[in-house]
């Protein structure tokens, strides 16, 4: 997926903006003169990635409602305008044992699946009243082909992207487009358990530089509701879900879903 670059003067904020693709996102939009503002957990190291970026930092907890709003409100009166928001957040499991630790799991889900909603209903208004935009959910490949050793990852991430291709419709009403990036294994700190596998393996993985040539590409021109794959090798090519097995009316007939219900790959 090729794409033209973000309009310079635009606005755009990163959740979990000091990790691997949110300082890597944040690089490449600061260099067409984007201003760019990365939230992520307040820390001398986060304030100070984002110091050496030339980006602005707010602290944000992503599973905070009312934080995710209150930062929304804050880069809208300072720069007068949101016009993107990569709800980038992410974390995974510390364990991979066979007995599912529910605390951990209710945790990941949190942060991963509630997050994404937080951020996306709270920076709507902002990017409607600046004309339009877009919203990027970084999802995973775990969200399409879930993962056995981390259940409540593949759960946030698979709710992420129904969450994503539920909204776009409504969203696309008012000239915002939502869409999810689903990255296959990359070479960022969420793989730090199992990295050595990879490595003896020869498994390739992703660059954050990869990553954030897809989230650029998703704003600029993503289609609504879109999910799409990024894997080593195969670049970035959007997921083409399979329909569910139609009803059919008493007489035999296919029957049609009402236009308000369909989701966008039906329209």
């Amino acid at each position: 997926m090729t794409a033209p670059a973000p309009r310079p003067g635009s606005v755009a904020l990163v959740t979990g903006g000091t990790g691997g693709f949110g300082r890597a996102l944040a690089a490449k939009l600061l260099a067409g003169d984007v201003r760019v503002v990365l939230a992520d957990l307040d820390g001398d190291r986060a304030r100070a990635t984002a110091a050496d970026l030339g980006a602005e930092f707010e602290a944000l907890d992503v599973t905070d409602r009312a934080a995710n709003a209150a930062v929304m409100e804050r880069v809208e009166a300072r720069h007068g305008r949101l016009d993107a928001a990569y709800l980038n957040a992410g974390i995974s499991a510390a364990k991979s044992e066979d007995e599912v630790d529910l605390d951990e799991f209710l945790h990941v889900v949190d942060v991963d699946l509630f997050g994404v909603v937080y951020g996306a209903l709270a920076a709507r208004p902002a990017i409607r009243r600046a004309g339009g935009g877009a919203i990027v959910v970084t999802a995973s490949l775990a969200g399409l082909s879930p993962m056995a050793t981390d259940p409540g990852y593949s759960v946030a991430k698979g709710g992420a992207i129904a969450f994503v291709r539920s909204m776009a419709p409504r969203l696309a009403r008012e000239g915002t487009t939502i869409s999810a990036i689903c990255p296959g294994f990359a070479d960022t700190a969420i793989i730090d358990r199992i990295r050595d596998q990879f490595t003896q393996a020869g498994f390739p993985v992703l660059t954050a530089e990869e990553v954030a040539d897809a989230m650029v590409a998703a704003w600029t021109s993503g289609e609504p509701g879109a999910a799409y794959v990024v894997q080593p090798g195969v670049g970035t090519v959007p997921y083409r879900f399979k329909g569910v097995p139609a009803a059919r009316t008493q007489s035999g007939e296919t029957a049609v879903v009402p236009e308000a219900l369909r989701p966008p790959s039906m329209r």
